[in-house]
């Protein structure tokens, strides 16, 4: 099987099942609708490739009273008494930054361009985060 299109969302639909299969055996599977084109992507493989595209670069540093957390260029930190503590809410706050870009920022100058970011923290659990966050392979 090569490369899979459909040229209408109905199309597609009649072919959902050629569709899918060719995303999950990583294959280029598209669609058209209107003047878009999308294209269906395994969750994992897409997952995979964004974890290894994007570096955390995130910064753990001991304070006074704990840990903190920072990843340079986001708006997003976190605090914990523990080093591990710390971590853990990073990737809450994490999720909670992933919300508010679906909910009204993807939109803004600042936050557009962390698509990819916001798909890696959708598509990964908490320890295929705190791994991707600790430079651990995620």
């Amino acid at each position: 099987m090569a490369a899979v299109h459909f040229d209408s969302y109905s199309e597609a639909r009649s072919h959902l099942k050629d569709l899918l299969d060719a995303a999950e055996r990583g294959r280029v599977a598209t669609m058209r609708r209107e003047a878009a084109t999308a294209a269906v992507v395994d969750a994992a493989r897409l997952r995979h490739y964004l974890a290894t595209v994007t570096p955390a670069r995130a910064q753990v540093v001991p304070e006074a009273d704990g840990w903190s957390v920072f990843i340079d260029g986001l708006p997003v930190a976190a605090d914990g008494a523990t080093f591990e503590e710390a971590v853990v809410e990073m990737v809450d706050a994490l999720r909670e930054y992933a919300e508010d870009w679906q909910d009204h920022l993807l939109d803004a100058v600042d936050h557009r361009e962390n698509w990819g970011l916001v798909q890696l923290i959708t598509l990964s659990d908490d320890q295929q985060l705190r791994a991707w966050l600790l430079g651990e392979g995620g």
